[in-house]
């Protein structure tokens, strides 16, 4: 297929708001494309080039793109920026310069595939070393030579990182669905379940485009491949935690660190993935070593919560120690000492060659105890199996004690089978600020930001916040925070959300607040607040509760907490909004509005 051609269904994208609309259209390309050409195609409508988990960036800087872009059109590097200025864009600028060059714009850029295009920016993405800034402008620059408008807009966004098209995971998964198996309704399942244990749409789009539904069958457990992780529900006391497990469940600490999904090959040193299924291998050297020599069945697959422990007494330390080793790639030694950690394990995904993710709950846990040799520095999770409120409330009470945040409750029933990418009671979660009338913490999306005033003159004062609907692939305002922040995280807000910033309202953002601001969803906070109440103006879960209004955070406060584990689509629900409301709803029933809380 001709770039051009994937550049006019991005046009076409660009010209709607509408998801049918959008499924449809990506369908279409997709039924287009040749087997060997979806999965690159796919990256690229992802604004990726590889699945997230490969770690692959093209490492392009505005201030580089800027001086390719000049190179390719033979202008001043003052002129593209004195233009981007005015447009606020670089890739509409690539645009408008591409339209007034020597080809005026016309047949240029035909002749590249999507698959020569892609390779290019591969290979931009790729290049290491000395000297590798000017290659990748070079690369760069040749890749736009000649390119048509339209080419160079998504060319340029692609390289920044800023494709802007609303296409989000969920209106892909679906377009391939409408694509490869149209008309049945049951066919979205599966291809979403192949997704779940990948992390790669274009491996499962390659999969469909060859071979259609069955050729899903052939997707499975891959040590490397990380799967999307099992998420857990909430529930604001023990007795109804009970109640949706038919009286007894097995509970497990809750620990206050950082999810982390371990791959140990046969041979070969251990990775280890995040919650968002970034390698994070390079911060955790201990545990690449340790790893290995405890897991005695391999390959495995392994999940664990990673905390930090005190070097002088060895108790649990809360999330923000653990945070200090995330994103280090020196003084891992120095680090290693002040921060030292330890990985409780509580699920086996892979054990040899047995996937255990279609066993029961009971059977997976006895699969780990099997293969783990604790030492100090990987244990398995300490967990209890209780039958009465009693018995749970004294487990809580020593999670509580031993430093955690509460207990994670798992379902010893029959189909308590590992259901990844996937949320429900068969897993919920307890913690002790479930005590206060609004039972949880919510990770709001920023999606827009407000000018300071007085002291924070000249920069943000406050963020517009968002949640995540899978159903409409949107981002939903519930709150705009600015309390809580102290003015070295203020300071920090602007570089932290550089990367996101939008000249406009962004296609998958719903708010009838306009900030002074708009942000892609990228950058995720943790946020607390009095209650939840309906609210005209903001619009998550519009309508759930009641016609014309949406849900809105009173007195929001941000808790201090980037959640640098989540991305924008694993940020609080709005499906969890109106679960939170209920249950804040049933908690003022019972005490009373004046005594809640």
């Amino acid at each position: 297929m001709q770039f051009a051609e994937l550049v006019a269904t991005y046009d076409k994208l660009a010209a709607t708001t509408k998801r049918l609309e959008m499924r449809q259209i990506l369908a279409e390309l997709f039924q287009r494309l040749p087997p060997d050409e979806i999965a690159e195609a796919v990256y690229l409508s992802q604004g990726l080039l590889r699945p997230e988990f490969e770690g692959i960036e093209l490492g392009v800087a505005g201030q580089l793109a800027r001086r390719a872009l000049a190179d390719a059109l033979g202008i001043p590097e003052e002129k593209v920026a004195q233009h981007v200025r005015q447009s606020g864009d670089l890739g509409t600028t690539a645009a408008e310069l591409a339209a007034g060059g020597p080809s005026g714009g016309e047949g240029a850029g035909r002749t590249s595939t999507v698959r020569e295009v892609y390779a290019a920016l591969l290979a931009i993405a790729t290049a290491s070393g000395d000297g590798s800034q000017k290659k990748k402008i070079e690369l760069l620059a040749e890749v736009l030579r000649g390119a048509g408008p339209s080419e160079a807009k998504y060319l340029t966004r692609l390289v920044l990182g800023q494709l802007r098209l609303g296409v989000g995971t969920q209106t892909i998964l679906d377009s391939l669905a409408d694509a490869f198996a149209p008309g049945d309704k049951a066919a979205r399942l599966p291809i979403e379940n192949a997704y779940n244990v990948s992390s790669d749409l274009g491996l499962v789009a390659t999969s469909l485009a060859k071979d259609g539904l069955p050729g899903l069958q052939g997707i499975h457990l891959q040590v490397g491949r990380p799967i999307r992780p099992m998420l857990a529900e909430r529930s604001p006391d023990l007795v109804d935690v009970l109640k949706r497990m038919d009286g007894g469940a097995a509970l497990e600490y809750k620990y206050d660190g950082l999810r982390i999904q371990a791959h140990i090959p046969a041979t070969g040193p251990a990775k280890l993935f995040s919650r968002r299924l970034e390698e994070m291998s390079a911060q955790f050297p201990e545990l690449i070593e340790e790893l290995p020599k405890v897991i005695t069945t391999r390959p495995a697959i392994v999940e664990g919560e990673c905390v930090s422990v005190s070097p002088e007494t060895g108790e649990l330390q809360p999330f923000q120690e653990i945070s200090r080793r995330r994103g280090r790639k020196y003084d891992l030694e120095r680090m290693q000492a002040e921060v030292p950690v330890r990985l409780f394990l509580f699920d086996v995904l892979l054990a040899g060659d047995e996937e255990s993710a279609e066993l029961d709950f009971p059977a997976r846990r006895h699969r780990l105890e099997k293969i783990l040799a604790p030492t100090d520095r990987v244990q398995l999770a300490t967990q209890r199996v209780v039958a009465s409120v009693e018995e749970a409330t004294a487990f809580f009470d020593e999670s509580i004690a031993d430093g955690c945040e509460g207990v994670m409750a798992k379902s010893l029933a029959a189909g308590s089978r590992y259901r990844a990418g996937a949320r429900g009671f068969w897993w919920i979660k307890y913690k002790r600020e479930y005590t206060i009338s609004l039972a949880d913490s919510i990770d709001g999306v920023v999606v827009g930001a407000f000018h300071g005033r007085g002291r924070r003159a000249g920069a943000f004062g406050a963020f517009l916040l968002a949640t995540y609907n899978r159903q409409s692939d949107l981002y939903e305002t519930f709150c705009k925070a600015g309390s809580g922040f102290d003015d070295a995280q203020l300071a920090e807000m602007p570089k932290r959300l550089e990367r996101f910033r939008s000249p406009e309202s962004p296609k998958n953002v719903s708010s009838s607040i306009v900030p002074d601001q708009w942000f892609r969803p990228g950058l995720v906070l943790e946020v607390r607040g009095a209650e939840l109440s309906l609210s005209a103006i903001h619009r998550a879960a519009f309508g759930a509760v009641r016609p014309g209004a949406g849900f809105a955070l009173r007195f929001p406060r941000f808790t201090g907490n980037f959640r640098e584990d989540k991305g924008p689509e694993e940020a609080t629900t709005a499906d969890e909004l109106v679960k939170l409301y209920t249950s804040q709803v049933r908690h003022h029933a019972v005490e009373g509005p004046g005594d809640a809380g």
